[in-house]
Order: structure tokens, then C-alpha cells, then sequence
């Protein structure tokens, strides 16, 4: 991978992980596209790339970060209290899956085009029946929590979008769309965090003994950075003003294109 490659990537990453439109799958096609053939490394630059957007969220949500943890530490039951509660417990079903099918995960990322089609197709339908979710202002309650992360951990498959499954799944519970998308954008900081921490030593290894090209990763968690900040803004007030199933129109024609692509 070269660094324009990696800019193009970083890119494609960062203004993907918050749209619903999975970030995964356009990571997928993007690599098919410039013909990246070694599995290993390209996993190593998702990993890269999805930890660079998991800084930007902490940018965007540092005051709701900040109140969460002051009040978590402070061992008081309250509002801020029970919320960090729940993104915990929404972890726990893709903490469960990351450990147990690490090396299974890492196979579905070689270039399968037309999967990553089919799982677009999935993620349009979704998107689409937001349209007849209950208009309730509900708050996350456990069990609502756990489902949800149910939905997140779907998203370790490659055009299923974890933006879109999460919120489609809270707005299905008729919860509030404010509180929806603050409880979908931060919930997913403790499974990216975990996965970047597990992978640090091992990216780490390849880098200082030569495997791995340190400048193109720099370069697209750079990009992706910044360009996450912008779509995670762009994307609160898309779901606040309730247009999040206009894009199953977009995923329905990526993926019938990645299908097509993939079967020829």
C-alpha cells in the first residue's frame, strides 16, 4: 500500500464510520479496488484507520466523555452512572465475539466482493424500515442495551453497517433519537479501544522488523481522523432531523454494483 493509497483509504474510513453506509464493506471494495492482496497487512490498516475514528468520536463527544467517567469514578447512582452501565453492558456480546473468533473474523476480510455486496443489501433494508419505527422517547434500558450490542457485533461483518444497525435497532425500541445516536457513537469506543489494544503489540512487532510500512498507516489514521470528526457532526444532525433511511437508497445500489463486480 502506497501513501496515496492509504489517504484514499483513510478517507473512505473516516467519512463511513459514522454515515450508515458500513465502513468495513468500503474498506473492503476500496482494497479490491487497488488491488491490495495480502490479508494481513490490510487488517492491520483497518485496525489502524477504525482507532483513528475512535479518536475523533472522543473529540466530538469529549464533554459527554468527560461527565461519564467524573461520574462514574465518583461511585454515585445517577443518570451518567447507569448510561456508563449500559454502554458496558452493551460490549460485552462483541467482546465475547472478537475473543473467542479473532482469527475467523480476520478470514472474512480478503476481498470478498460479492459478500460485502450482500451484506450492503441487509444494511438498505434496515435503513428502510427505520421509516416504521415507533416515534417514542424511550431511554436505554438493559435489556435494550444488550440488543443493540447484538447489533454492533453483526457489524464485524464487512458491509453491515454498525452505525446503521445500532441506531436502526435503538429507534426500533422506540428510544429517543438524540439519546439513540449519543448511545450508538459512544458504545462503540470500548470495543474499538480493546481491539486497538490487543493489536498494539503485535503492529508494533511488524513495524520494527520490517513487515509493515509505517507511513501509509500514519497517513490514513491521520486522514481518517479528520474526516471522522466531520461525518460523526454531519451524521447527528442527519438522525435528529430523521433522514437516516434515505441512505438504504445509496447502500441498495453499492451493494447490487459490489455484487455484480464480485460475480464477474
Amino acid at each position: 500500500m502506497n501513501w496515496l493509497e492509504a489517504l484514499i483509504l483513510g478517507l473512505l474510513q473516516g467519512l463511513t464510520e459514522f454515515l450508515p453506509v458500513s465502513s468495513s464493506g468500503h474498506l473492503e471494495l476500496g482494497g479490491a479496488l487497488f488491488g491490495l492482496e495480502d490479508p494481513h497487512d490490510f487488517f492491520t490498516f483497518n485496525i489502524i484507520v477504525h482507532g483513528a475514528t475512535f479518536l475523533s468520536v472522543v473529540v466530538v463527544f469529549h464533554r459527554d466523555i468527560a461527565s461519564l467517567l467524573v461520574n462514574f469514578f465518583s461511585f454515585r447512582w445517577n443518570s451518567d452512572m447507569k448510561f456508563t452501565l449500559l454502554l458496558l453492558a452493551s460490549a460485552v456480546p462483541t467482546a465475547i465475539v472478537g475473543l473467542l473468533f479473532e482469527k475467523q473474523i480476520e478470514s472474512i476480510f480478503e476481498g470478498r466482493i460479492a459478500f460485502v455486496g450482500a451484506m450492503l443489501l441487509i444494511t438498505a433494508i434496515l435503513l428502510f424500515l427505520t421509516r416504521f419505527a415507533p416515534n417514542n422517547k424511550k431511554d436505554v434500558k438493559l435489556k435494550s442495551a444488550l440488543v443493540i450490542g447484538l447489533a454492533q457485533t453483526l457489524a464485524v461483518l464487512p458491509g453491515i453497517s454498525r452505525s446503521g444497525a445500532t441506531i436502526s435497532t435503538a429507534l426500533f425500541f422506540g428510544i429517543e433519537r438524540g439519546q439513540a445516536i449519543r448511545f450508538s457513537f459512544l458504545m462503540v469506543l470500548i470495543p474499538i479501544f480493546g481491539a486497538n489494544f490487543l493489536k498494539l503489540l503485535r503492529v508494533s512487532e511488524q513495524a520494527s522488523a520490517g513487515a509493515t510500512d509505517a507511513l501509509p498507516l500514519i497517513i490514513g489514521a491521520i486522514t481518517a481522523f479528520i474526516a471522522g470528526i466531520a461525518a460523526c457532526r454531519w451524521m447527528l444532525d442527519i438522525v435528529r432531523r430523521g433522514k437516516i433511511e434515505y441512505f438504504s437508497i445509496y447502500c441498495l445500489i453499492a451493494g447490487i454494483i459490489a455484487i455484480i463486480a464480485g460475480s464477474v
